[in-house]
């Protein structure tokens, strides 16, 4: 349930043919700044290059205060809301909100994700229509600075110092929770408010307080 196959439906994102390559979801992270570049040249009309490597759908929504920093790709009908730091290595997909005061770095957002008030998304790979309640972030290195492992049933050492979060489509995260370093969450799962997840949280799953994970009732 942590492949790329298991998680995520490509067809949702610009960055398909990409992601279709590799197994593991941050075993991508190392190559969306030159995938982002590669897209971006060949995107056509329906983009304007605002700036350097930075190429903005025309019917996106972009907050005069927002930083788009290069390279990033904006979807179509998406909307970067005021004060928005986008540090670059952004590929965001359509219909997608990024909030005020929302950070990115090193990251796939699939369409229709919410990222809508005060997150850091740092070397993270958000599904289709997943959710982040406000203020909650990804942690992407971990505190002894040692290099992440995807603690699931069996170890998988990623040979990162920087992984983030790997959330499948149609996660919600609950406000002002902390995805640890490696965390993985499978499709349509939930995460309980003010969680600290971490390791991997199987698809259709409810990570309650206290990190009970319990499976979703059918209907």
């Amino acid at each position: 349930m942590m492949q790329i196959a298991e998680l995520y439906d490509l067809s949702h994102t610009l960055a398909g043919d990409y992601l279709k390559d590799f197994q593991y979801p941050w075993e991508a992270l190392k190559g969306i700044k030159d995938m982002i570049i590669s897209l971006g040249e060949n995107l056509g009309e329906n983009y304007t290059q605002v700036s350097p490597q930075v190429w903005v759908h025309n019917t996106a929504k972009v907050a005069p205060t927002a930083y788009l920093g290069a390279p990033c790709i904006i979807g179509a009908n998406t909307e970067v809301r005021h004060c928005a730091f986008i540090r670059g290595a952004a590929l965001v997909g359509d219909n997608c909100v990024v909030g005020n005061s929302v950070e990115l770095k090193n990251v796939i957002l699939f369409d229709n994700v919410q990222t809508p008030h005060y997150n850091y998304v740092g070397d993270s790979i958000l599904g289709y229509k997943s959710h982040m309640g406000a203020g909650s972030i990804t942690s992407n290195v971990k505190s002894d600075k040692t290099l992440v492992v995807i603690k699931g049933d069996t170890p998988i050492p990623t040979g990162l110092k920087k992984v983030g979060a790997m959330l499948g489509d149609f996660v919600e995260v609950g406000c002002n929770s902390v995805l640890n370093p490696g965390t993985v969450i499978g499709r349509s799962s939930n995460v309980y408010p003010l969680s600290c997840v971490r390791g991997v949280v199987p698809a259709n799953s409810i990570y309650k307080t206290g990190g009970v994970i319990v499976a979703k009732k059918e209907g």
